[in-house]
């Protein structure tokens, strides 16, 4: 192909693109004049726009491609799982072989009471089914009432009708209607703006002591769930203080008040371990909700992970001829279940895991370098789930005005100099595949150092600064 027909070629995907595709969160600000980038091909670490222009992806897709672009195996188990049966339905009484494998290759990775698998398409129905069966549970139970759910400002858990009410991001849910009498939002567990004076014991003291008061204003007796991710995610990869969620998990025990842990973005290596809550947080979920890592993202596909004490209840039938009667065609479809196979094969018989645990302190300690900039204000996460937070001001932590758009200033400044990274308002977020190096690292490192210094330059010369 020539570079005259490639251009050619790569301006006519851009204008279909433009013309047809409403992309989920898209900036109209800016769409109809710029369009979007689109990226065309990937390898390993790496994507290529259509232009022919190659970047080191910094985000793993969205948080999601953890073994990395274009494994072979994976696209092959797809294709053959497709060629023998590509989809049939698994209601009632059918199912299929992947499906079955999965279930329990999960149930032995999971927690060791979580063994049993709700199957859905993503995240965000993953973590809208699961609030379908907690009410159901509770039916059951006797105890209808319980139906308020606890969540977080600035919690992310997609944008599903019942997923966006959990949702704590107010920009998220601006002219979209929500669920609010089903969901009570908590305040966030964000270190690096908690109250000044306050040690970081003293703040989870306090977060503690807000959920308490909550549960004691609304009645336990009202109350379903509490849901939280490990680490916010698109939230600002916000990082509790120690002992919150062991702590938090204690304060639903004690009230009877099931405890959901969101590891749509923290399952699947990101934080070192298939699943983070146990292993890193020393909690025990009710239900772990996963998706993204689960399959890398080469199919759609998300789980809900239920413990043996939930089950026991949801497969009581109601009476003759009751059914669970919840659930999406595409529940356990056979090639996303062997795309999601292949790719646990590929994180254990690789050590992924382990490069996560070996890599993830190097990252944490080359991007806490970058605070030498005058934007830098907080450089925070943990492993392969990083975030720079770009303020205005380090002493006060004041927040530059929304037009100065500087997430996207440092992100477009990245992605010149060949690095994708994702800008969320005033943050940067670092979300790589898991086969990152150290060789890697300093690369990226070096990328975002100048993308920083030109970022300030910018902010300067438009009086920002």
């Amino acid at each position: 192909m020539t570079i005259e027909t490639r251009a050619h070629d790569a301006q006519a995907l851009w204008q279909k693109d433009k013309d047809h595709f409403i992309h989920p969160f898209t900036d109209f600000s800016t769409f109809h004049e710029e369009g979007c980038d689109l990226i065309t091909d990937s390898d390993g670490i790496y994507v290529q726009d259509a232009k022919g222009n190659r970047f080191i992806d910094g985000i793993a897709g969205l948080w999601c491609v953890n073994v990395g672009h274009g494994r072979r195996e994976i696209g092959e188990a797809m294709a053959d799982q497709a060629t023998r049966m590509a989809y049939f339905s698994t209601f009632n009484n059918l199912s299929n072989a992947p499906a079955a494998e999965l279930s329990a290759r999960l149930a032995e990775l999971a927690p060791a009471h979580l063994n049993h698998v709700f199957y859905s398409c993503g995240g965000s129905t993953a973590n809208d089914a699961t609030i379908r069966l907690v009410h159901y549970y509770f039916n059951r139970l006797g105890k209808p009432a319980k139906k308020r759910i606890i969540s977080r400002n600035n919690a992310y858990h997609g944008t599903t009708y019942l997923a966006a009410t959990l949702t704590g991001i107010a920009s998220n849910n601006w002219d979209f209607d929500t669920l609010d009498h089903l969901v009570t939002h908590l305040s966030e567990a964000n270190c690096y703006r908690r109250p000044e004076g306050m040690t970081e014991a003293d703040y989870c003291d306090h977060l503690v002591r807000e959920f308490e008061d909550t549960v004691a204003e609304i009645g336990a007796d009202n109350i379903a769930a509490f849901i939280a991710e490990p680490i916010m995610g698109a939230g600002g990869v916000l990082v509790a203080p120690t002992d919150y969620h062991k702590r938090m998990q204690a304060v639903c025990r004690a009230n009877d008040i099931l405890y959901i842990a969101d590891e749509v973005v923290t399952g699947f290596g990101r934080l070192g371990h298939f699943f983070a809550s146990e292993a890193v947080y020393e909690t025990q979920p009710d239900i772990i909700n996963c998706a993204k890592g689960l399959s890398s993202g080469y199919a759609p596909l998300g789980a809900t992970l239920i413990s043996d004490t939930l089950y026991d209840v949801l497969s009581t039938p109601q009476g003759p001829g009751g059914v669970l009667s919840t659930g999406f065609t595409y529940s356990g479809h056979p090639v996303s279940c062997a795309a999601a196979l292949k790719n646990i094969e590929i994180i254990e018989r690789e050590g992924i895991c382990e490069n996560v645990r070996e890599v993830g302190p190097y990252l944490e300690e080359r991007l806490a370098s970058l605070s030498h900039h005058a934007t830098v204000g907080d450089v925070r996460g943990s492993h392969f789930m990083m975030c720079l937070e770009n303020v205005a001001d380090k002493q006060t932590k004041a927040l530059f005005p929304v037009e100065a758009r500087v997430g996207d200033r440092v992100a477009f400044e990245a992605q010149q100099r060949g690095l994708i990274i994702r800008p969320v308002g005033h943050l940067n977020i670092v979300s790589p595949p898991l086969i990152w190096t150290r060789e890697t690292v300093d690369r990226v490192v070096d990328i975002l150092d100048a993308a920083l210094t030109a970022t300030t330059a910018t902010l300067k010369a438009d009086g920002y600064l």
